[in-house]
C-alpha cells in the first residue's frame, strides 16, 4: 500500500493575529502633523521608525518608554485613528494602511474599543448611555443596547451607578464606565492610551484587574509610563526613538 502524504497545499493552521504591523514608518513636519505637507526647510520628526510586532488575542501587552519614544503615536496606528508614512498595519488580516477615515472608522467601529486616559465620556449623557452609545451606529435597538450597556456595567461594578453622569462619578468610576463603553461592539482589539494615568495606585489595581479580565476574549495594548500598570501586562514591548528595542513575555 502506498503512504498516502499529506498535501503540499493544506491550509495553515496558524491563526490570523488580531492586529500586525510591519516596517512601519510614521513621520510628521514639526509644526504641522502633516506628512503630506512640507517645506522644503520644514524639520521632519520620524516618530516610528521600521516597528513590526504582531499581536495575538488573548494577550495583554504593554507598550513601555519615555515620552517622545512613539508609544502614542504606535497605538494610533494600530487603532486606526491615523495612517502611516510607510509599512503596513493589518487588523484581522486586513490591510487598512491607506483606507480613507471612513473606512477606518468603520472598521474601528466593528473591532476596536479605545480607552482614553482622560476618558471622553459625554457629560449630558449618563453611564449607562455612554456605554450604550457605540451601538447607536450598528443599528442596535433601544433595548437591546441598554441590556447591552447594563450586562457590562454590572461586570465593571457599576450597577448601582448606571444613571448617574460622569460629573457625579469618581475618576475610577469613570474609567470603568469608559473599559465598559469600549467593549460594547465585543471589539478583537482593545487599545488604552495611559488608561491609569489619572487614578491613584488602589483605583488604578482595579482598573488594570479589569483590563487583565478582558483579554481572555480578545487583545488589550496598553500604554502607559506607570510601572504599576505595565507590572500587569503579559507581555512587554520597549520603545526607544520610534523602534522596539525590546519585546518579551512574562
Amino acid at each position: 500500500m502506498t503512504e498516502s502524504r499529506p498535501s503540499d497545499h493544506q491550509p495553515s493552521t496558524r491563526s490570523i493575529p488580531v492586529v500586525a504591523c510591519d516596517s512601519l514608518v510614521r513621520e510628521y513636519t514639526r509644526g504641522t502633523g502633516s506628512r503630506f505637507f512640507r517645506s522644503a526647510d520644514a524639520p521632519v520628526v520620524r516618530a516610528l521608525d521600521g516597528v513590526s510586532i504582531s499581536i495575538d488575542s488573548g494577550e495583554f501587552v504593554g507598550i513601555a518608554g519615555p515620552s517622545g519614544s512613539g508609544k502614542s503615536t504606535l497605538l494610533h496606528l494600530l487603532a486606526g485613528l491615523d495612517t502611516p508614512t510607510e509599512g503596513t498595519v493589518t487588523l484581522g488580516g486586513d490591510d487598512i494602511s491607506d483606507l480613507s477615515e471612513r473606512a477606518r472608522a468603520r472598521i474601528r467601529r466593528d473591532r476596536v474599543g479605545i480607552v482614553f486616559q482622560r476618558f471622553h465620556l459625554l457629560p449630558s449623557l449618563s453611564a449607562l448611555s455612554n456605554v450604550a452609545l457605540p451601538l447607536v451606529e450598528l443599528g442596535w435597538s433601544k433595548a437591546r443596547r441598554h441590556d447591552r450597556a447594563e450586562t457590562l456595567l454590572s461586570k465593571v461594578g457599576l450597577s448601582d451607578r448606571m444613571s448617574h453622569r460622569p460629573g457625579t462619578l469618581s475618576g475610577g468610576e469613570q474609567q470603568r464606565v469608559a473599559i465598559a463603553r469600549a467593549l460594547a461592539t465585543e471589539p478583537a482589539l482593545v487599545i488604552a492610551d495611559e488608561p491609569t494615568g489619572e487614578l491613584d495606585s488602589k483605583t488604578s489595581a482595579r482598573v488594570l484587574d479589569l483590563l487583565e479580565s478582558v483579554a481572555d476574549n480578545c487583545a488589550v495594548v496598553l500604554a502607559s509610563h506607570d510601572q504599576q500598570a505595565l507590572d500587569a501586562t503579559e507581555r512587554r514591548i520597549q520603545l526607544q526613538d520610534g523602534e522596539v528595542i525590546h519585546d518579551s513575555h512574562g
